[in-house]
């Protein structure tokens, strides 16, 4: 797996990163061609907390984690133990639901960190902007691609309307979709 690795507020030294790759590095085992892996790996010191944020573009989905502790090692044990866990989970629900071939050429992240969303002043104000990529999906991969990345909506080019659309987590737990166009 390749590493690129930067720091925010810290300096990233050489036993930062040789800690970084080496807990990181082992989900190589998961990967056909680890070589042809990056993971982006975003250092940040916020207060007293040190941020550790692995984004891993596949061309299946994009995994990615983020954890936060007082100390830098401690964090990068955790978010090195969440990606394993969440590729685990991942193709499993792949494996069970024989969708592995619709997830080539997705590219998706646009979560803005939990400290990001903290930071708001007395007036909101956009603080994170990311660009998406859609692909005709269809809705039960829509959901799977959402709950692949952790995140609480989806949004995805609809199948059978040509149309962007949002799939959601409901609090219920079910699912909720919105379109932008009428349905047949």
């Amino acid at each position: 797996m390749k590493f690129e690795i930067y720091g925010k507020k810290v300096k990233i030294t050489k036993p930062i990163e040789s800690y970084i790759k080496e807990k990181v590095g082992k989900i190589d085992k998961y990967f056909e061609n680890p070589d042809e892996v990056t993971a982006n790996v975003s250092v940040k010191v916020r207060g007293i907390d040190q941020m550790i944020e692995v984004t891993i573009p596949t061309k299946y989905a994009i995994l990615r984690a983020e954890e936060s502790d007082k100390d830098l090692y401690a964090a990068i044990d955790i978010v090195s133990e969440k990606l394993e866990r969440q590729i685990r989970k991942s193709k499993e629900k792949i494996k069970n639901k024989n969708l592995k071939k619709h997830f080539e050429g997705y590219k998706m992240d646009f979560e803005a960190t939990k400290e990001e969303a903290k930071e708001k002043d007395s007036k909101p104000k956009i603080v994170r902007r990311k660009n998406v990529e859609l692909k005709l999906t269809k809705e039960e991969e829509a959901i799977l691609q959402m709950e692949m990345l952790g995140h609480d909506f989806f949004i995805f080019l609809h199948d059978k309307t040509d149309s962007v659309a949002v799939v959601y987590k409901r609090h219920d737990g079910d699912y909720g979709l919105i379109t932008t166009a009428d349905e047949d």
